[in-house]
């Protein structure tokens, strides 16, 4: 195992060997638990459990992972996490998946093997992403992905890939396609006369 400056490992953190943790990571701080009370405050919920690292998995600089709320947030084996992530509590990353930098993944979601998330992508809680998808950078991932080994894009995440690529093009030619529908118009309305 190989932790670079300024890393911080809290207790009953299992990490595998073969791991790169690198400057200013964290690993096994509290997750994000709060529970609304009634006079409009929160109350902190226990973080009691833990978090696992298997073998073979590196971490960049100032990357947080929070401890589960109970069981373990687990990151399998071969694992790639670029700087400036966050995983939240009870998160598991599938084996030999990568996330690349400013990504956010909120509390336990599951994520399969060889997956490949880009940079900036945000994830809600408590869904799945299936094995092999492969998420564009910046989309934002609202419900599970069940289809294994396909492309997802979109703000927010809503479509296939090429699906997403055919909207984006398509809003770009709104302002010509209006200007054409108003002088379809036009011609309708010279014709009914």
């Amino acid at each position: 195992m190989t932790l670079f400056p300024g890393v911080v490992v809290y207790f009953d953190c299992v990490i595998g060997s073969n791991v790169v943790i690198h400057s200013g990571a964290i690993i096994g701080s509290d997750g994000f638990g709060f529970a609304p009370q009634a006079d409009g405050t929160y109350n902190k919920v226990a973080q009691i459990g833990n978090v696992i690292i298997e073998d073979n998995v590196e971490i960049g600089s100032n990357t947080t992972i929070d401890r589960a709320t109970m069981g373990s947030t687990i990151i399998r084996k071969g694992v790639k996490l670029d700087n400036l992530i966050q995983i939240a509590h009870n998160v598991e990353i599938g084996e030999n998946t990568v996330i690349a930098a400013q990504t956010g993944v909120s509390g336990s979601t599951k994520i399969g093997g060889n997956v490949v998330i880009g940079g900036q992508v945000g994830v809600v809680g408590h869904i799945n992403i299936a094995k092999g998808s492969l998420i564009m950078a910046k989309s934002g991932i609202n419900k599970n992905i069940t289809e294994e080994n396909k492309k997802w894009g979109g703000i927010p995440f809503f479509a296939p890939y090429l699906e997403n690529l055919r909207v984006e093009v398509a809003v770009t030619r709104l302002p010509a396609l209006e200007k054409k529908i108003i002088e379809l118009e036009k011609v309708i309305a010279e014709l009914r006369k």
